[in-house]
């Protein structure tokens, strides 16, 4: 009888795990397949034909602060707009479909979020000529 009640449970937990794995799965898929990065045009939003990197972010965003000490350990040159206290950055922020900070422009790479992987790659692409 004991043994008929372990395997009860046991079974009843693995059909439990299983549920809750496939729903784990259901939630986070769609994140998980997306594209680090969007690209496109983004030329007008590069203060000057110099500046290859530009961040739209806020004072207190953790991941915000990660970008710039990131850059600036890697000893990039970067536009930062603070979109709280810039109607101007706000406004571009919102045209580029921001939802989240940082979003980060590197060439004709929109990266949303920090992801290192994501901008290492956008930076050897916008260093080589013509790309």
């Amino acid at each position: 009888m004991l043994i008929q009640k372990l395997k009860q449970t046991v079974s009843y937990l693995l059909v439990l795990g299983a549920g809750l794995g496939a729903g784990y799965v259901a939630v986070h898929a769609p994140q998980w397949l997306k594209s680090p990065y969007t690209e496109g045009n983004y030329a007008a939003y590069f203060p000057d034909a110099k500046t290859q990197v530009v961040v739209y972010g806020t004072k207190h965003c953790p991941y915000c602060a990660k970008t710039r000490d990131y850059l600036r350990g890697q000893n990039i040159a970067f536009a930062d707009f603070d979109i709280e206290d810039s109607s101007k950055a706000r406004e571009e922020f919102k045209r580029l479909d921001g939802e989240g900070v940082p979003v980060i422009l590197i060439g004709n790479r929109r990266i949303a979020g920090f992801n290192q992987a994501a901008i290492e790659d956008a930076l050897k692409r916008a260093s080589k000529p013509g790309a």
